[in-house]
């Protein structure tokens, strides 16, 4: 038979496709959108704590699916072009009316039509909710803002996933639902929600299996247990073997390792078992600075807030000086690239007095002399800070007191624990001026407390609250930030202007070299906090209260000193000599191996996650063709007993994965004849397979034959794979249409096939 012939027998038969489409119902896309909407909502729980923005969100995706289900049934009758815009309409109308009823009801009119004051009112919540999030740390509180912000996103969310899932548009709201939902966890850098994989996994399959139902091209009754469990299998297998994983922290590449926030909860940040390192520094300075992300001046009674007001465009600079001319200093030139944090300010030395390479959506803070953005991202800048290094003389120091708080107006006065005070007075005890209290102070913190990454954890306290503060000077022990807050509040007790600073430790010293200058890698670990206290004609002075961590502040007296200049103002490690000076936190991390230094040899890649990624990316492709050749086992042992049923499943099977004309209404006789005329099948091996078929239909079955019949199920199956090209072999054996339809896929022959 020729080629022509052949593709002329096969378009005689019908195909295995249904021959119409299903109507297109009115309740259950509305529902499976509203059901995407959830999933896609589900994650931003972990970042946003539960309140008023959830219900707005649910309350616009419950109201955006009934609107889509009457629309669509009261307009079922008209074009189908008149009901979908239709039901886009109103359903925009009524987002935008829920919405407002909710966040500014009293502000519409009938509380849901929009007036000029709603729309002022939603500007500032909108300014209000971006500051929260640029600013703020997770999990944000519920807010009018976050409400607001939530509430117009996922009523656009809803929308487009209504008019999607009734277009049959599965594919992308599939995409838009993982993209929408996924956002939490990339900003946060947070662990993976696996609860939310899930659910986004079985909502997958069934948008999918919804979208394929209603598609003349689909099977007429797709095999929904075997998908289903495919898809379970290959859900399992992500969620068990993925986190099993050994990902080394050398794969990290040069993408975001680490997100810093202007929050004060760093445990999270610190306690990673796989430092990374987040950005190089070259300087000319003798040692490596600290760099400072932000600062923190404003306390509450339970956090600290960052400082937020007085930027400035790069060009009006950083501002007057805050130090007097008698005063030494020394100028520094500091170049830093960030290669591994994410983060709204970028790390600088203090005090910076000028920066080269930063982009104009970078800002300026004279308050603080920090540089941040409201919509750019620190990684992957490269750019020089010019800086001093302000060193007035022990003598010096001592003659100047330390600035008195600024008392807020406005703000209610936070009553402290007297336990603060009296620890502050009992510790600097003795002492006769500002500078050498808080020496006492420093001193006392370094020698009395311990650093531990754990007891916090442990004893339920992880922040700088005065309640944190209060267990933390019990226990004495806990990491930076117990240690910054407590210092903070003390100093504070004793009348002196004082701040909390957010930023890293001195770099390790690398052997690379930029021009003549040294270059230092700073990890992930040496994410620090240390508090700063005003002096008039000085500045800001740090200190090092961490135990264990940095070098201790000391300034030396006139007479020690070279012409007349004293120690280094900033915590370096060779301000002071110390013996328990450190650049980073000795913490024992048994999961940690020669990776988490920076002094050794450069790190390698290390293969092994490579290569059990790789092979757990090709199980879960090749899964069909697996579950596929244990099928194909199973009935050719079957078939090996004489089971003739099995054979010819197997037959069946096959063909349908080779796309071959196949039809339940020909008798065994009849797909015989086809196979040998149309694939040159052999005769002799036909006729055992339809022997023993009718044989199993009509006679007893025999075991004589078991034998004959696996052999002839070979040669056949062998021809019938030898008779069609290399492709259609191949898409057989990797997606395996039988697997995918029932029995009841094929549909009967047109009439005169016979």
């Amino acid at each position: 038979m020729s080629a022509a012939e052949r593709r002329e027998a096969r378009a005689r038969r019908l195909t295995w496709h249904r021959e119409h489409e299903l109507p297109q119902g009115t309740v259950l896309p509305s529902v499976l959108a509203a059901a995407a909407g959830i999933v896609a909502m589900w994650p931003y729980t972990s970042v946003i704590e539960p309140g008023s923005w959830s219900l707005a969100v649910l309350g616009v995706i419950v109201v955006t699916a009934l609107v889509g289900m009457v629309m669509r049934t009261m307009l079922r009758r008209r074009p189908q072009w008149v009901r979908d815009l239709g039901t886009l309409a109103a359903q925009i109308l009524a987002a935008v009316g829920t919405v407002t009823l909710l966040v500014a009801g009293d502000t519409a009119l009938f509380g849901v039509i929009p007036t000029d004051a709603t729309v002022f009112t939603f500007q500032a919540l909108a300014a209000a909710a971006w500051e929260e999030v640029a600013f703020g740390s997770a999990p944000l509180a519920a807010s009018p803002g976050l409400q607001a912000m939530m509430g117009m996103g996922f009523a656009l969310v809803a929308i487009l996933l209504d008019q999607l899932v009734t277009l049959r548009g599965a594919i992308l709201a599939c995409v838009l639902t993982a993209v929408i939902g996924s956002v939490p966890m990339i900003v946060t850098l947070g662990g993976v929600n696996i609860v939310w994989f899930i659910m986004l996994g079985i909502l997958m399959l069934v948008l999918l299996h919804h979208t394929a139902a209603q598609n003349s091209d689909s099977p007429r009754r797709p095999s929904l247990a075997l998908a289903s469990g495919v898809g379970v299998a290959a859900l399992a297998a992500t969620v068990l073997v993925a986190p099993g994983l050994p990902v080394a922290a050398s794969l990290a590449g040069t993408g975001v390792g680490v997100t810093v926030d202007a929050s004060l909860r760093l445990g999270d940040d610190l306690r990673q078992p796989n430092p990374v390192e987040v950005l190089t520094m070259a300087t000319t300075a003798d040692t490596a600075p600290y760099l400072r992300l932000t600062t923190l001046s404003e306390f509450n009674g339970r956090v600290w807030e960052p400082d937020r007001g007085g930027l400035r465009p790069q060009r009006d600079g950083f501002g007057p000086d805050e130090w007097s001319e008698d005063v030494t200093t020394t100028e520094t030139s500091t170049s830093i690239r960030v290669i591994r944090m994410s983060s709204a300010w970028l790390p600088v030395p203090y005090p910076a007095v000028s920066v080269q390479g930063v982009p104009s959506a970078w800002r300026l803070s004279q308050d603080n002399r920090t540089i941040t953005s409201r919509t750019a991202d620190a990684v992957g800048n490269d750019y020089t800070v010019r800086s001093l290094e302000v060193t007035p003389t022990l003598e010096q120091i001592r003659a100047i007191p330390a600035a008195e708080p600024v008392v807020d107006a406005g703000s209610e006065p936070v009553d402290l624990p007297a336990v603060i005070g009296e620890t502050a007075e009992e510790v600097t005890d003795g002492a006769t001026n500002d500078y050498d209290r808080l020496v006492a102070l420093q001193s006392w913190f370094r020698t009395e407390f311990a650093y531990s990454l754990e007891t916090p954890v442990d004893e339920g306290f992880d922040g700088t609250g005065v309640d944190a503060v209060t267990q933390f000077l019990d226990v004495r022990s806990g990491y930076c930030i117990h240690f910054a807050g407590a210092f903070a509040l003390m100093a504070e007790s004793l009348d002196m202007e004082v701040r909390i600073v957010v930023g890293y430790l001195p770099g390790v010293l690398t052997e690379n070299t930029r021009g003549d200058e040294s270059v230092y890698s700073v990890s992930s670990d040496q994410l620090h906090s240390w508090p700063e206290v005003l002096f008039p004609g000085v500045g800001w002075v740090p200190f090092e209260p961490t135990a264990s961590l940095g070098v201790p502040t000391a300034f030396e007296a006139a007479s020690t000193t070279e012409g007349g200049s004293g120690g280094s103002a900033t915590p370096a490690p060779s301000a002071a000599p110390s013996s328990e000076a450190t650049t980073g936190p000795e913490v024992e991390r048994e999961d940690v191996g020669d990776d988490a230094g920076g002094t050794g040899e450069l790190r390698r890649l290390d293969p092994t996650p490579v290569l059990l990624t790789t092979l757990g990316v090709l199980v879960v492709l090749l899964l069909p063709a697996l579950v596929r050749f244990g099928i194909a086992a199973s009935r050719r042992a079957a078939a090996r007993r004489g089971d003739a049923a099995s054979a010819w499943a197997e037959l069946r099977a096959t063909m349908q994965d080779l796309h071959l004309p196949l039809s339940d209404a020909e008798t065994p006789r009849m797909r015989g004849d086809d196979l040998i005329r149309d694939n040159r099948v052999d005769a002799a091996a036909m006729q055992v397979l339809v022997a023993a078929i009718e044989r199993a239909s009509y006679a007893r079955p025999s075991s004589e034959q078991s034998a004959a019949l696996d052999d002839a199920l070979g040669a056949v199956l062998g021809q019938l794979r030898r008779s069609v090209d290399r492709w259609p072999r191949v898409r057989a054996a990797l997606v395996p249409r039988s697997l995918f339809a029932s029995r009841r896929t094929d549909l009967a022959l047109t009439a005169g096939v016979g």
